[in-house]
């Protein structure tokens, strides 16, 4: 950081990001020369015969113009390692070896054009064709780090005169607003391209439009690379586990284990019917070896005529593999609903008979449209009786909730099924974008159906608003494993995630090849997080600021994310709408250490313990609707859970 001026334009790299692929470079060019070399040795008489003039020629050029491209490599690597990331001083030479670099790639281009010509011999066609290669590979990599937006965008200089500064300022909205709409437009092409397969409808286009805003805003108003990102991420996550290792221990209130106990086991039954909802993917990944062969005879076998089975393909294999999840008979099915398109997610509605239950299970993220419906992230109006404050969710979410609503009740389903057991009681659960569904679908019926529970399993953080989080704690149960992302994950926790990368990147004395590198062993191997410097010392600020705030990209100068970091700890003003976990939220946790059996608690917590993305490598495993129901089995087996928070309990 800052990203890297060559050639007119800005890169996706910066001038200290050079150290790895430059070192990478040198080693494969120094056994190059040596290659080289050993070959020039070999052929050292034999230059007499035909052709050898040219041969001869060739090797020699070679070996200085690799020993030139050595000598420029160290050159690189070394300069490059010097300085921090927000202190890019000492590294102020590094365009100029690029430009040098670059100008070294014409002779090598010339000269493996006419040794594709001029060798004939074996070996040295070997050297040639290597020649080749890496040329290919630096133009691949070219096209990495390659920024559309790059183009240089004009400020005024540091020691440019205050009006003319003043005049620049003025003039910053309107650059925002133009790159902001560049961005924009990048973006939905790079979405149209990336879901060409799909139909291109007005849903597609309105998803493709406000995901592109929502993306292109993010790090618009910062100068990050995607290296400074991922050495914040690794500074980041040693200072949470230090400040983990160092907290005071949650208070615990009190409140009934026998109560827990009960939701506990609650849970756990609910989540085979929430990881069902999957259909056979899920189900072959969870049983590797004799998953397949359990399907494959009913797989090919029509059911639509004799069960109530909508949309999709493979929807045989869909049926056994819910069948085999949740022990069920074909007759306890009510209906199966496969049909996929954005805001449109498969649920199906089955009587449990274990729980007298008329259950309805919401499928979470499996395709590229369900990505389209989590990443719809803007906030749309909820109608909701009842409820005294505003109302508002998440507009993705909210609409397949209504779209599984209107099914449920314009269709009949849920009367059909309450005519064939009407003594049963409403339970709606799901995992992931299922969650989220599920618990906004409870909202909706729960006027109708007094009596309904939910069961959320990991749900999105970003989910409702806080007058419609409070009601639902009446009759929905979240459960959140571990350092799960999807539960801490909304628009406002990721503008404090990027708040504390900056801040951390700032405050880090070390270059960024050894935070990477040490990034990269504590990943791996664990150990004692590194004491970075986690806080401004007065000696340093302005010298740590003055790279951030005196960059000459008027949108870095007018950044509110620059200014928040000369501040306290306290957040920018917020610019999108607060949005909570559903219901009471029940978390579960791993106890033990390296070596030992993993063993599980369980705790009611609050939706302040989730405002913060916490970064481990388990924040995405934790996720996973398998190991989320491993977890809930071991806890009812083993009960090694504690109470920790009061909160109004569910029943069924």
């Amino acid at each position: 950081m800052p990203a890297m001026v060559v050639f007119g334009r800005r890169w996706r790299i910066a001038s200290d990001d050079l150290v790895f692929p430059g070192a990478f470079e040198l080693f494969i060019r120094a056994v190059w020369w040596i290659v080289t070399l050993v070959v020039y040795t070999n052929h050292k008489g034999r230059f007499d015969c035909q052709g050898g003039t040219y041969l001869h020629n060739y090797l020699v050029v070679l070996l200085v113009l690799l020993g030139v491209i050595i000598l420029t490599l160290c050159a690189i690597v070394y300069i490059s390692a010097q300085g921090t990331i927000m202190n890019p001083g000492p590294r102020r030479s590094v365009p100029a070896l690029v430009y040098l670099r670059a100008l070294l790639y014409v002779p090598e281009l010339v000269w493996a054009c006419l040794g594709a010509v001029w060798v004939s011999d074996s070996m040295c066609v070997c050297v040639c064709v290597l020649s080749w290669i890496i040329l290919l590979s630096m133009a691949v990599g070219v096209l990495v780090v390659f920024d559309p937006l790059g183009s240089q965008r004009p400020g005024a200089p540091p020691d440019a005169p205050r009006g003319v500064r003043d005049l620049e300022s003025s003039e910053s909205s309107q650059l925002f607003y133009t790159a902001h709409t560049v961005a924009s437009r990048v973006w939905e092409s790079r979405l149209r391209l990336l879901c060409c397969c799909l139909p291109q409808d007005n849903n597609h286009r309105a998803a493709f439009s406000s995901i592109a805003q929502l993306v292109s805003g993010f790090f618009l108003d910062t100068d990050l690379v995607p290296s400074d990102i991922a050495a914040g991420l690794a500074l980041l996550h040693q200072e949470q586990d230090k400040m983990e290792h160092c907290r005071d221990p949650d208070e615990v209130l009190s409140h009934s284990p026998e109560d827990l106990e009960v939701e506990l086991e609650k849970a756990a039954h609910f989540m085979k019917f929430a990881a069902a909802a999957y259909g056979w993917p899920l189900y072959v990944y969870s049983n590797p070896l004799t998953g397949l062969c359990k399907l494959s005879g009913d797989c090919c076998r029509s059911r639509q005529a004799e069960y109530d089975l909508v949309g999709g393909d493979s929807l045989g294999c869909h049926f056994t593999s819910i069948l085999q999840s949740t022990g069920l008979q074909y007759r306890d099915f009510i209906h199966i609903s496969f049909h996929n398109q954005i805001y449109e997610i498969p649920f199906y509605v089955a009587l449990d008979h274990k729980r007298e239950a008329v259950l309805v299970a919401v499928r979470g993220t499996l395709s590229l449209k369900d990505v389209l419906t989590d990443l719809s992230a803007e906030c749309e109006n909820l109608s909701v009786e009842g409820v005294s404050g505003t109302c508002y969710a998440h507009k993705g979410i909210s609409q397949a909730a209504h779209y599984i609503y209107k099914r449920l009740v314009n269709d009949g389903i849920l009367s059909q099924a309450f005519n064939i057991a009407p003594e049963y009681k409403l339970v709606i659960c799901g995992h992931s974008l299922g969650a989220g569904a599920a618990s906004l679908l409870a909202v909706l019926l729960r006027s109708t159906h007094p009596t309904l529970q939910c069961y959320a399993f990991s749900p999105p953080g970003g989910l409702m608003s806080k007058a419609v989080a409070d009601y639902s704690k009446q009759f929905v149960v979240s459960v959140v494993l571990g350092k799960d992302l999807v539960p801490r994950l909304s628009i406002p926790n990721m503008e404090d995630l990027k708040r504390r990368l900056l801040k951390m990147v700032s405050n880090c004395s070390k270059p960024k090849y050894k935070i990477l590198m040490r990034g990269c062993w504590y990943e791996l191997f664990g150990g004692d997080p590194d004491d970075f410097p986690t806080e401004l010392e007065n000696r340093r600020e302005e010298v740590l600021n003055q790279p951030l705030l005196g960059e000459e990209s008027l949108l870095v100068q007018r950044s509110n994310t620059y200014q928040s970091l000369s501040s306290d700890d306290s957040p920018a003003h917020p610019t999108h709408l607060p949005l909570y976990l559903p219901g009471c939220i029940l978390h579960i946790t791993e106890d033990g250490h390296c070596f030992a059996p993993v063993r599980y608690r369980a705790e009611w917590s609050s939706e302040t313990s989730f405002r913060n993305v916490l970064i481990s490598p388990r924040m995405v495993a934790d996720h996973m609707p398998d190991v989320v129901l491993r977890a809930l089995r071991s806890l009812t087996r083993e009960q090694p859970f504690m109470a920790c928070s009061s909160c109004k309990k569910v029943r069924l």
